[in-house]
């Protein structure tokens, strides 16, 4: 069925680049459309959705889709904005001929397993979002006060904001005995990163995962940033990275995971230039770790 579009991510937890890859295949479906009718399939994904989630939905207007983090948000023409986080097995699905005469959603496309929204849209096509193991979820929010929701309100700066800078994380490493990786998967501290670009970052940057914080000096915390900035560019534009389902706009995979120079390659060679070391694969605050003993210092 080529007229379907499918949005897939699952384990580990998506991050900034496979969100992003998501909203902006999203983004043409949705925005500036009026959702006619929002059909939920159980009462709950991680949490339950909110009192009279459909019924608010209903009848407004997708006025844009944006993205804060790993969370996506359509701020909505009723004053509210949609929220929703895929959590590890989310997935959107288009169905493109919806409209279409000859193709009835209904009787042609049933929806896919583990779908729980179906949201219907004017003139446009039906979107459905599907989590097999639930840990995503929605809410809704009055959009003047969305700084202030639970799960929005703490988050940091955004890696490519001006204010996430060389100044910015010394300050925030400042004192701290944590792990630098750990600090930087901390959404308080940069919001979006995760597990795989923070490793991938700290290789660039040849700076150890497991080094306190604290420790960091300001040569290697200017590394960091534009690291960070570095490998988070190169992986939207690859379209994220595939590490089982996860499919972009035209259902094409994120192809980033080619590009590792550590995650996944314990045991590898180093690919930085003039290294003779080999990836290392650790656990680090539960979480699998790579980096190169040699020359991440």
């Amino acid at each position: 069925m080529a007229w379907r579009r499918d949005f897939r991510y699952a384990s580990p937890m998506p991050e900034l680049p496979e969100v992003e890859t998501v909203r902006r295949g999203l983004e043409p479906a949705l925005v500036g459309r009026r959702l006619t009718k929002v059909t939920l399939r159980r009462p709950d994904l991680r949490f339950p959705f909110p009192p009279h989630f459909a019924r608010r939905l209903t009848g407004a207007r997708v006025a844009e889709l944006r993205r804060r983090g790993k969370f996506l948000l359509a701020p909505l023409s009723s004053g509210e904005t949609l929220i929703v986080h895929l959590g590890m097995t989310g997935r959107f699905l288009i169905d493109l001929a919806q409209a279409a005469d000859d193709v009835p959603f209904r009787d042609q496309c049933p929806p896919p397993k583990h779908a729980h929204v179906v949201f219907e849209t004017d003139n446009g096509p039906r979107v459905t979002f599907s989590d097999a193991r639930r840990f995503g979820f929605m809410d809704v929010f009055e959009t003047a006060n969305l700084s202030h929701h639970l799960q929005l309100a703490n988050l940091g700066p955004e890696p490519f904001d001006g204010a996430f800078n060389q100044s910015y994380l010394a300050a925030a490493f400042s004192a701290r005995r944590r792990g630098v990786k750990d600090i930087l998967m901390d959404q308080s501290v940069v919001a979006g990163l995760g597990n795989i670009y923070a490793s991938e970052a700290l290789h660039r940057a040849r700076v150890a995962p497991g080094k306190e914080a604290r420790r960091i000096g300001r040569k290697a915390i200017g590394r960091i940033v534009p690291a960070i900035r570095a490998v988070l560019e190169e992986a939207i534009d690859a379209g994220g990275s595939t590490l089982r389902d996860f499919a972009a706009a035209n259902g094409s995979p994120g192809y980033f995971q080619h590009s590792f120079r550590v995650y996944g390659r314990g045991g590898e060679p180093c690919p930085n230039p003039g290294c003779v070391g080999r990836i290392h694969r650790s656990i680090q605050a539960g979480r699998a770790t790579y980096h190169c003993p040699t020359c991440q210092e």
